[in-house]
């Protein structure tokens, strides 16, 4: 068996960036929607750096307009993952493109995408939680709102909260009050740093929202300290290595401190971020890190045992997970 065949935990997925170019093509046209601008030449998104990324992200997230947009959104995506072998991914729902960040409309499309969800795991296997998302660069009053959509629909399906969006907006600590909101209603934390930010935004979230997981977290390699903070006190990093690649944190994926980070004792994951923006999946993923750093199926196995223990979810569905694992 090849690597890339392992079944697959993923915990660091953007569910509109997770869109197929082609059903975002598909959604525009019926809506008579012009986002020719998005797509290079080869039907594939064209972005130009980390900002311009966004921009097109959320250009695409426009024509996902309906409940019934994200459910047919949801079957794609996991239909996608279930064929790279994932059987558990947890993925970042945003309410501020589900209805607008009121509590009333995020659950009319919670309720589409858990209904699609349950539905595709009876079909395909695969096991969705969802992670609601503030989005950095709307600023933290908009992410208080969106922190009372995740403790609203809190429970065994909505199991965290994470942030992502533009690092350079505003300092970890200014949505604090939200994460305090979410950790109240029995969430689990998360949010991106260390990708952008530096070292320092790892500490920041650490210290200021009291996270247990950090979304990238690979430019913690440039501070030791904090690397022996990260591994004593077992705090999990999401990593993305082929996104970070693309995105041009490092020039390639032998320089990628991944490997780095896993033998100081951090633990690490492996997930893809966007994949489709990145021109990855979780095969692509596993092959690239075989390659460039020599891992065989017991690193990957491996792996796959961090992540789970990491996952959000309860423990009878970490249970059930973890039999779909074994199945190698």
């Amino acid at each position: 068996m090849s690597v890339s065949d392992l079944p697959k935990v993923e915990l660091h997925l953007h569910f509109e960036g997770a869109a197929p170019p082609e059903f975002i093509r598909q959604l525009a046209f019926e809506k008579k929607i012009d986002l020719s601008r998005i797509f290079a030449p080869d039907g594939s998104y064209a972005f130009e750096n980390f900002v311009h990324f966004l921009q097109v992200y959320e250009a695409a997230t426009s024509v996902l307009q309906t409940p019934e947009d994200f459910a047919r959104l949801t079957r794609a995506v996991l239909e996608e993952s279930a064929t790279n072998g994932v059987v558990y991914t947890e993925t970042f729902l945003s309410p501020d493109f589900c209805g607008g960040g009121e509590v009333a409309a995020w659950r009319e499309y919670l309720h589409a995408i858990r209904e699609t969800a349950d539905r595709a795991e009876a079909d395909l296997g695969i096991v969705m939680r969802g992670i609601v998302t503030p989005v950095r660069h709307f600023g933290p009053q908009q992410a208080r709102r969106t922190a009372l959509c995740a403790a609203e629909t809190a429970g065994d399906w909505i199991v965290g909260l994470g942030m992502g969006g533009d690092e350079g907006k505003g300092k970890q600590g200014d949505f604090a009050y939200a994460f305090d909101m979410a950790r109240e209603a029995g969430l689990r934390l998360t949010t991106h740093a260390g990708e952008f930010g530096g070292p320092d935004s790892v500490r920041d979230a650490i210290r200021d929202l009291r996270v247990e997981r950090i979304g990238h977290g690979v430019r913690a390699i440039e501070d030791p300290a904090l690397v022996e903070e990260l591994a004593a006190r077992k705090i999990t990093l999401e990593v993305c290595p082929g996104s970070n690649v693309v995105l041009g944190l490092y020039p390639d994926m032998p320089s990628h401190p991944i490997a780095r980070l896993r033998d100081a004792g951090v633990p690490v994951t492996v997930s893809t971020d966007d994949p489709p923006f990145f021109h990855t999946t979780m095969r692509r993923e596993y092959d690239m890190l075989a390659a460039a750093f020599g891992w065989e199926e017991d690193d990957f196995l491996a792996l796959n045992q961090t992540a789970l223990a990491a996952a959000f979810c309860d423990e009878d569905t970490r249970a059930r997970v973890k039999t779909k694992l074994e199945k190698t």
